[in-house]
């Protein structure tokens, strides 16, 4: 159990202090470069899931939150009947970033809305999020209701690559080598799952599988 709280509490706190610097002093939209030609931070709100994908409308804002409780309710659950049990320390640690980064995004879904006086709301007229002119106060007069605030995305590699001319999507064309912009949350997710698929067999393979029986070949042995 310790290393499950200590991993959670870790990237919730990085996870929580990043979101809300860049929601307390920058401008919707506003980039710093940290990297010149390959990473910034630029400020984007997300009223769906990682990277940007949504439901549309709020109706699918709410479904979203209530899915990311339900699911990140389910996998808690699993990983504290696991720290019982003798699984390998790895997984846990993988499943506690997967449960930490959903309840990073969780938190800002359930509070931020309430919490500050800005953030992208829902235009009907264009069917979409849109942004909102200067710096949000977390004054608690809030832009929307619990369980429908948006996720505050920051981080984004902007290296533009240029396809070549054979390639079968995107020939010839200059675009962003990774277009979506996420947040520390996002990451840990993704670091959890790809650590899960790399290690499968470390992680999954049974300890008394490992217990290697060897043959009693004392001379004794070999006279009876």
């Amino acid at each position: 159990m310790r290393t499950i709280i200590i991993t959670i509490l870790s990237v919730l706190t990085v996870d929580q202090l990043l979101k809300l610097w860049v929601k307390l002093t920058f401008h919707y939209g506003e980039k710093i470069e940290l990297i010149p030609g390959w990473f910034e931070l630029q400020f984007v709100e997300n009223p769906g899931m990682a990277f940007g994908w949504m439901l549309p409308g709020t109706t699918g804002k709410i479904v979203l939150s209530v899915f990311r409780i339900v699911v990140v309710s389910g996998i808690l659950w699993y990983v504290i009947r696991l720290s019982k049990k003798h699984v390998s320390k790895l997984y846990l640690i993988c499943l506690s970033l997967i449960v930490a980064g959903a309840l990073g995004n969780i938190i800002d879904s359930l509070a931020y809305g309430v919490m500050f006086d800005k953030g992208s709301t829902f235009d009907e007229h264009f069917q979409d999020f849109i942004g909102y002119p200067g710096v949000a106060q977390a004054n608690g007069e809030g832009y929307a209701p619990m369980l429908r605030g948006n996720v505050v995305d920051m981080l984004h590699f902007d290296r533009e690559v240029t396809w070549p001319s054979w390639s079968p999507i995107y020939p010839g064309e200059t675009r962003e080598l990774f277009p979506p912009i996420f947040n520390i949350a996002d990451s840990a997710i993704t670091f959890g799952i790809l650590l899960i698929l790399l290690f499968q067999k470390r992680i999954f393979t049974d300890p008394q599988d490992e217990v290697v029986v060897t043959e009693d070949i004392t001379p004794a042995a070999q006279e009876e």
